[in-house]
């Protein structure tokens, strides 16, 4: 009778255990909305720079993660200490912020919202709109959506 109580339990258990559970987010074209497929952890993969052309010297690493209920971070941290840029986004080198999102499929577009950034005074506040596109290996590519910039960014999933 024990046993038997110990094995219905055990059973029990695991069925809930197996319901739980999340089923193995597909990759590729078939992976579903692009809402689906911008979900996750990226790593910073290659930047195009403003002029054009692709950064080969000083490439930073980084991630990018948006989140199922529509939040967004991203840092990135360039290597050389010694010759660290500053720029509207990037403070001695590093480049980090978060907030939320909102996305836009029909315009392939994704706007961020940042509550928070390292450098606090030019970007908090602010909506970052940027076009996205899912390249046909499954990089995401995120440009900026002002028609004078050039550069954009690509990522891959962790």
């Amino acid at each position: 009778m024990r046993t038997t109580r110990f094995g219905i339990l055990a059973a029990l258990v695991a069925l809930a255990a197996v319901s739980q559970t999340r089923p193995t987010r597909k990759k590729g074209p078939a992976a579903g909305s692009d809402r689906e497929r911008l979900i996750g952890a990226w790593h910073l993969a290659g930047i195009v720079g403003p002029d054009g052309n692709p950064m080969t010297t000083g490439v930073p690493v980084g991630m990018l993660i948006h989140t199922r209920d529509g939040h967004m971070s991203v840092q990135l941290m360039y290597p050389n200490s010694a010759n660290a840029q500053s720029n509207e986004y990037v403070q001695n080198g590093y480049e980090a912020s978060f907030g939320s999102y909102d996305i836009n499929e029909a315009t392939h577009t994704v706007t961020h919202h940042v509550q928070a950034s390292i450098t606090r005074d030019l970007l908090v506040g602010k909506d970052l709109p940027r076009v996205y596109q899912f390249s046909a290996d499954g990089q995401l590519i995120i440009k900026s959506a002002a028609s004078g910039e050039h550069w954009s960014v690509r990522w891959q999933h962790y």
